[in-house]
């Protein structure tokens, strides 16, 4: 076989992907190699969207994901989606053809090993025909075991080349986890009397052993958004902390006067600036990455380590206490920490509807086993705070960019990794208009596809939060339903509360194509979350 299938069959027998792509003629011949082997591959209208699907599907099954693309332009289409995966540590191989070094006046020639430096990617080579199943097992186990995104690079004039035969590949084992030195953080927490433990990106494996010492110390429970879900279950979860916490969540976590980040860098958007956290607070992280510790925030105690075995080895050494738990605040939990119709006044109109309560509707609608993906922009506070999510596979945020646009994409790598739940989109009309075309894919995947466009026919967060002329972000109403219908899409506007009842009508039906949901919203004059962002602008 020529390297370029035996690239393909060895990534099939190491169990990555699904794979998302653009074929042209460069990524031709390993894309049908990995299809060969077994591997699913959904077909995307641009290859940003495939790489950002594929980002999502790897998030949403714990699986090394694969986006391929053509040489040259093919990677740059690509690139804001692998940014965003390099930037989230996703466990990614961008599979991307490569001119030949014989050819430097070739068209598609740029440095791909510098572009994928530049976005915080990890540049690999196939380099010979005899060194091509190495260099696959290699870009897999840096993906998988460093939780990296890396660009295997396939030259095409290797790609060709005859390949010695080679035995079946098993996939590389694990490192084993050790528990580290954890003496200074169980006395951290002996000592605490409120506690609270803020778990992230690197927690997301490790909820029950979190919980489990969260059990014994008294803690409470809460998530940076994109680990949300992780606690569904706890009646001591306080859900997502910063921007988008309740009032009640954001009161106790600046109670707290010991706040423990798993996996958490304990950033800006998690702590509202370090607003969230009291003056006297100390402060612990515990991250397998030694830079991530303190790089945001002054800590008290740093652990580099694994989240689980960490909190297993704390647990061990503890002896119970009550910490921040009651039966009172249990009860203060349950009626009040997540946002309610109760938190606001309802300010829509015959023509708008108020964004809280379009969420909070669709929330009591749609069914529970869901899957939502948020993208960027002014509305994205809405969905991520008023639609719940059973657990950490039902809530998909890829965010770490802040790129508009990605939401549809993520959605549809999240339907394919979770195809037992309905697949939520949320996106403003300036997200969904950047990735419209996309719409075509979800309709030729059968993806029953729950799309909820929050309109205001502008970027509103240049709108709420600059002063001056607007006239650069704000635009003329377009029927977003009817090109929804135009992809082959159900396509529902709504202005009420009682525009809404098809949704159930469709969920009723055979779900066979996706609905298109065109929400005009009313001016919430600027979102909380996102005031603090653009102070001082």
């Amino acid at each position: 076989m020529i390297v370029a299938e035996a690239v393909g069959r060895v990534l099939a027998q190491l169990g990555a992907g699904p794979a998302f792509g653009v074929v042209g003629s460069g990524n031709f011949h390993v894309t049908n190699a990995l299809r060969a082997g077994g591997v699913p591959f959904h077909a995307t209208r641009h290859e940003g969207c495939a790489a950002t699907a594929a980002d999502a599907c790897a998030r949403m099954s714990n699986r090394v994901g694969i986006v391929t693309t053509h040489q040259g332009c093919g990677l740059t289409n690509a690139v804001t989606g692998i940014g965003e995966a390099a930037k989230s540590r996703t466990p990614l191989i961008v599979l991307t053809a490569d001119t030949p070094d014989s050819d430097p006046l070739n068209n598609f020639r740029i440095d791909q090993d510098a572009l994928a430096r530049a976005v915080g990617a990890i540049p690999e080579r196939v380099h010979s025909p005899e060194t091509a199943v190495a260099d696959t097992i290699r870009a897999y186990r840096t993906a998988l075991v460093e939780r990296r995104t890396v660009v295997l690079n396939l030259p095409l004039d290797v790609q060709v080349m005859a390949v010695p035969a080679f035995e079946p590949v098993t996939p590389p084992a694990l490192p084993a986890v050790t528990a580290p030195d954890v003496t200074a953080l169980t006395a951290l927490i002996a000592g605490a009397q409120r506690p609270v433990f803020i778990a992230g990106r690197g927690a997301r494996a490790a909820g029950r052993e979190i919980a489990d010492l969260a059990e014994a110390c008294g803690a409470l429970l809460a998530t940076s958004a994109v680990a949300h879900g992780l606690f569904h279950d706890s009646p001591w979860s306080l859900n997502i902390s910063g921007g988008f916490a309740s009032p009640l969540t954001a009161e106790l976590i600046r109670d707290a006067d010991l706040v423990v980040g798993w996996g958490c860098a304990l950033n800006r958007w998690t702590t509202r600036h370090g607003k969230l956290l009291g003056p006297d607070a100390r402060l612990a992280q515990v991250d397998l990455d030694e830079e991530a510790l303190g790089a945001h925030r002054r800590i008290d105690v740093g652990v580099v380590g694994d989240t689980a075995a960490t909190a297993r080895a704390v647990l061990a050494g503890l002896s119970p206490q009550a910490g921040y738990r009651s039966p009172e605040l249990r009860e203060r939990i349950a009626a009040h920490v997540r946002w309610t119709a109760a938190d606001f006044t309802d300010e829509s109109t015959a023509d708008l509807i108020d964004p809280r309560t379009l969420s909070l509707e669709l929330d009591r609608i749609l069914p529970a086993e869901r899957v939502v993906a948020v993208d960027s922009g002014n509305f994205m506070g809405y969905p991520s705070a008023y639609l719940s999510v059973p657990d950490e596979f039902g809530f998909c945020f890829t965010q770490a960019f802040q790129s508009i646009g990605l939401g549809l994409a993520t959605a549809i790598g999240a339907a394919v990794a979770q195809p037992d739940r309905l697949p939520v989109a949320a996106l403003g009309d300036g997200g969904f208009h950047m990735a419209a075309g996309e719409l075509e894919t979800a309709v030729r995947l059968g993806l029953p596809l729950v799309v909820i466009i929050y309109n205001d026919a502008a970027y509103g967060a240049e709108v709420h939060h600059f002063d001056g002329d607007h006239g650069t972000v704000t635009f003329p109403p377009t029927d977003i339903a009817a090109i929804a219908r135009g992809f082959g899409c159900a396509g529902l506007t709504v202005r009420t509360v009682d525009d809404l009842k098809p949704v159930q009508d469709w969920l009723d039906g055979p779900r066979d194509t996706s609905l298109v949901i065109d929400a005009k919203i009313t001016n919430d004059g600027g979102s909380w979350w996102l005031a603090e962002a653009f102070h001082g602008h």
